[in-house]
């Protein structure tokens, strides 16, 4: 069996390689030439020597096989082939040119644009998007899509400029922002502490209805605490489980049991008295609610005043549980 080798196809039918062989600073110079209509003042305005531009576009006209430039020693102008390819090549620069001014415009202008943001269902809820009018007040040009999302963050597939998330998030990558302290308290209803009593420690949880919630992957969030300096999780058995914070908190507050919940879901209810809480010397160290985005280089201006926005604004909210409420005594 013979076999017959097809033969390359020539060189200079690959349009592609041709384009990309042709080189940038020939393609610049040849612009400026045109544009200023004189080797030297082209040389002026990029910056380099005369002899320097004329070296560039003596290339460019031997990679294109084409005299660009009709040369006396009084004027310079283009030949028919340098106007197609003057023709040819200005529009894209030009486009080149205001895209590289827009984004000028975008890192040192006005911040605009748009932003889209992802945030856990509870914090985005509670605290994320009551701020967001605030931000839109001060920032008018920056239109906001707001994602709530408990599943894990994928900025580049799901196009996320900001996130907030409850604990740091494991990536190099990203940049996490402290935004405030991550309390969990065990909380319950003022009416349950006094039909069922309060837990004294961990260990009378079993003998207490207790609320659970099912978290985005799936698996019931386990109860953490710190107990003797020593970091410790539990799994009570559960009275009722839902897979959402919120219904979480409203069992609570219906007087169906105890469950762990996050601070920023509880301080006013605490503070007025609608809740109690209690185990508060096994309280678990904090893990922080976080503002992360992809990286501190080159961040365009609508990223950077949210974050500045946001972290100040959260920062201000008065959300300090253990500090300011009293805590529950214990009734059993």
């Amino acid at each position: 069996m013979s076999i017959t080798q097809l033969p390359s196809p020539p060189a200079s039918d690959d349009s592609l390689a041709s384009s990309f062989a042709t080189s940038y600073a020939g393609v610049v110079a040849f612009l400026a030439v045109a544009s200023e209509g004189s080797f030297a003042k082209a040389g002026d305005r990029l910056g380099i020597g005369r002899s320097a531009v004329s070296r560039n576009v003596q290339k460019l006209e031997a990679q294109l096989d084409a005299r660009l430039f009709l040369r006396t020693t009084r004027s310079t102008s283009l030949t028919r082939e340098g106007e197609l390819f003057y023709e040819h090549c200005h529009p894209g620069v030009e486009r080149i040119v205001q895209a590289l001014e827009e984004m000028r415009e975008l890192r040192n202008g006005p911040p605009r644009g748009r932003l889209r943001i992802c945030s856990t269902t509870c914090f985005g809820r509670a605290i994320v998007a009551p701020l967001l009018r605030g931000f839109h007040e001060a920032y008018p040009d920056i239109s906001l899509e707001l994602v709530l999302d408990d599943h894990p963050v994928n900025f580049t597939m799901d196009r996320i400029d900001v996130a907030f998330r409850d604990g740091r998030m494991e990536d190099s990558q990203i940049v996490a922002r402290q935004l405030i302290p991550m309390q969990m308290l065990v909380c319950a209803s003022p009416d349950y502490a006094r039909e069922h009593g309060l837990p004294r420690n961990v260990a009378e949880l079993g003998a207490h209805r207790c609320i659970n919630l099912r978290t985005a992957s799936g698996r019931i969030a386990e109860w953490q605490f710190k107990v003797d300096g020593r970091p410790c999780k539990v799994m009570p058995g559960a009275y009722h489980t839902f897979n959402c914070p919120e219904l979480v908190l409203q069992a609570v507050h219906a007087g169906q049991g105890l469950a762990q919940l996050a601070a920023f879901q509880v301080c006013d209810a605490l503070r007025d008295g609608r809740l109690v809480t209690c185990l508060s010397q096994d309280a678990p160290d904090d893990s922080g609610h976080y503002l992360c985005y992809l990286s501190r280089k080159h961040l365009p201006a609508r990223i950077r005043v949210f974050v500045d926005y946001m972290t100040e604004q959260i920062r201000a909210l008065d959300l300090d549980c253990l500090d300011a409420v009293p805590l529950a005594q214990p009734t059993n």
